[in-house]
């Protein structure tokens, strides 16, 4: 079978799991799946290692319907697309050179869109759908799950609000169909030249809500700034770890002597700054989302424009904030292993301060005692050994993968 043929080889990795989140293809290397977080070799149509030859027959076939991608990465060295097998799933494509070879990362975007209840995400999350004007921002790494939790806050607001919503993506991600709402998605690249020019035409195309992919440099930051000024709901992402790196991030996007008018602005602004971590379940089975949640209010806008001081910091008034709705991660995190979805040792590694969540935790005895107590008997899966079948035929399946 041809590589120029990549539908074959992906649809036989997918069978390997229903977790599977990520395909790699790296030169000296077996094809690669992630599941949970970990990565396994695979072995579609009888592939083994593959040759530098081979990852470039694959990102060929990826590139020939998309020439603006092939000049993005005959240009840069890296190229951004969007990749779709029709009726099961699309994919988010990053194709890059390293040591003279070509690699190939394609995370795996479902073909439905999630909702609330399947991301399991807190409720007052909800209320986001119903802000009229102002910046919204979801944070967290690369495989937090960013863009799932802003598909499922586009999805809601579709269902309920007679809007116009223009999207910036790159690539398009989630598919969206008109439903209360109209929505139009462009993509950078095949729709428009870059996030700062399709933003600035979206401000005279009279949506009520933007989403913006990623604030990537200063000029898509101030735009959305100027959007969410000027009434309407601008959605984006960013990649940091918390809401004081976010608000410091967006602020050292701007020249020093502009800093006390970007933070009156972002205080005036900011609805909400929502961060996600991804901590996998105590059973193996998946992974689950611990999301931190920054409310405007009178007091968050204040440490916002004044700057955070000894005692009065953005996760203090987090900690403060239940009744507004705000929760932190270390709070979250210590229900999530109290409750037994969580293992500490993996509750803790993603903690903002590990020791004061194990001082929390000190009445659930040592680490060992609790997780014989709550853990079910199970296999360990060590890295790099098969996960399990998500087939009925587990025969055929097993036959792909080391």
């Amino acid at each position: 079978m041809s590589l120029l043929d990549i539908a074959p080889i992906i649809e036989q990795m997918l069978l390997i799991s229903d977790n599977v989140s990520d395909l790699n293809f790296s030169a000296n290397q077996k094809p690669q799946v992630e599941i949970n977080g970990v990565l396994y070799p695979a072995s579609p149509i009888g592939l083994g290692r593959l040759s530098a030859y081979q990852t470039e027959m694959i990102a060929m076939s990826l590139l020939r319907d998309n020439p603006d991608a092939a000049n993005q990465l005959s240009k840069y060295r890296t190229a951004d697309l969007s990749y779709a097998l029709p009726g099961k799933c699309r994919f988010r494509v990053n194709i890059f050179q390293q040591r003279n070879s070509f690699s190939i990362v394609m995370r795996v975007i479902p073909h439905q869109i999630p909702s609330f209840d399947s991301l399991r995400l807190p409720k007052q999350l909800a209320e986001i759908a119903d802000i009229r004007n102002g910046i919204v921002l979801l944070t967290g790494p690369t495989g937090s799950g960013k863009s799932s939790t802003l598909a499922a806050i586009i999805d809601r607001i579709n269902e309920t609000k007679a809007y116009h919503i223009v999207t910036i993506e790159d690539p398009i991600e989630f598919l969206h169909n008109h439903k209360k709402s109209t929505i139009n998605q462009r993509e950078v690249g095949a729709d428009t030249k870059d996030f700062a020019s399709a933003l600035r035409a979206a401000l005279r195309q009279a949506p009520k809500v933007i989403l913006v992919g990623e604030m990537r440099d200063l000029e898509t930051a101030e735009i959305a700034l100027e959007a969410a000024e000027t009434g309407h709901l601008v959605l984006s992402t960013l990649h940091t770890i918390d809401a004081s790196k976010t608000i410091d991030r967006i602020i050292g996007l701007y020249p020093k002597n502009e800093e006390r008018i970007i933070r009156t602005r972002l205080a005036q602004t900011f609805r909400y700054i929502v961060s996600q971590r991804l901590i996998p379940k105590i059973d193996g089975k998946g992974r689950i989302a611990a999301v931190e949640i920054l409310r405007s209010n009178p007091r968050t806008r204040e440490y916002i424009e004044k700057g955070e001081q000894e005692g009065k910091t953005l996760l203090d008034a987090i900690r403060d904030g239940e009744l507004d709705g705000m929760q932190d991660f270390d709070s979250v995190i210590r229900k999530l292993i109290e409750s037994g979805e969580v293992a500490m040792d993996d509750g803790l590694s993603f903690a903002t301060n590990q020791n004061n969540l194990l001082l929390q935790l000190k009445g659930l005895s040592s680490t060992e005692d609790y997780v014989n107590a709550n853990k079910p008997a199970a296999p360990v899966v060590q890295p790099l050994a098969p996960p399990p079948p998500a087939t009925s035929n587990p025969d055929s399946v097993l036959s792909m993968i080391e």
